[in-house]
């Protein structure tokens, strides 16, 4: 081999190894999830359908800030809500007026601190965090309260996306899920 070709094959070398480090750097990169407001989410949804889930959280509660720092932050499940859903935000005891859905809501203090949208979301049924689906069409599917893990996540998120819930129960579903999330 020519020294002007061992040169080459050194450089091919050094570059392709520079892309692999950057690839491996990337992926294990954790994506942080692009959060909307509910209005910008329904704007969005009616231009481009896609499902909406909202977070519907308060700032005192520890299993919502767990769910932050441990399910939204995995790769996997921010990835599914970025490509798949408008992620909304919604805090339950906000000050905020919203207008969704053509109504508009407040916190007038009639239902203690929580928002009249909180409310109306989570009918009547104040806990959190609650995970609230709509479809890409704005109809409401399911609110579903609790701390969930990314594994958890994974297959819920799943089973919207997919419109499982069309078709089939969410344990049967559940059973042959394979997922990403480790």
């Amino acid at each position: 081999m020519s020294m002007k070709g061992f040169k080459n094959m050194r450089r091919v070398i050094g570059l392709s190894s520079f892309f692999i480090l950057l690839s491996i750097f990337s992926f294990g990169q954790n994506k942080t999830v692009k959060w909307y407001s509910i209005q910008e989410a329904e704007k969005l949804a009616r231009a481009n359908p896609r499902p909406l889930i909202i977070d519907t959280y308060t700032d005192w509660c520890g299993w919502c800030k767990k769910l932050d720092q441990e399910t939204f932050s995995n790769p996997v499940i921010a990835e599914m809500l970025n490509t798949k859903f408008y992620p909304v935000k919604f805090n339950a005891e906000g000050k905020e007026p919203v207008t969704f859905l053509g109504m508009n809501f407040i916190n007038d203090g009639k239902y203690g601190k929580a928002h009249q949208l909180a409310v109306a979301l989570l009918r009547g049924e104040l806990s959190y965090p609650n995970i609230v689906f709509f479809n890409e069409k704005l109809q409401l599917i399911t609110n579903v309260p609790g701390y969930r893990d990314a594994k958890q996540m994974e297959i819920l998120l799943s089973f919207i996306a997919e419109k499982a819930y069309e078709k089939t129960n969410f344990q049967e579903y559940e059973k042959n899920f394979k997922g990403k999330v480790e």
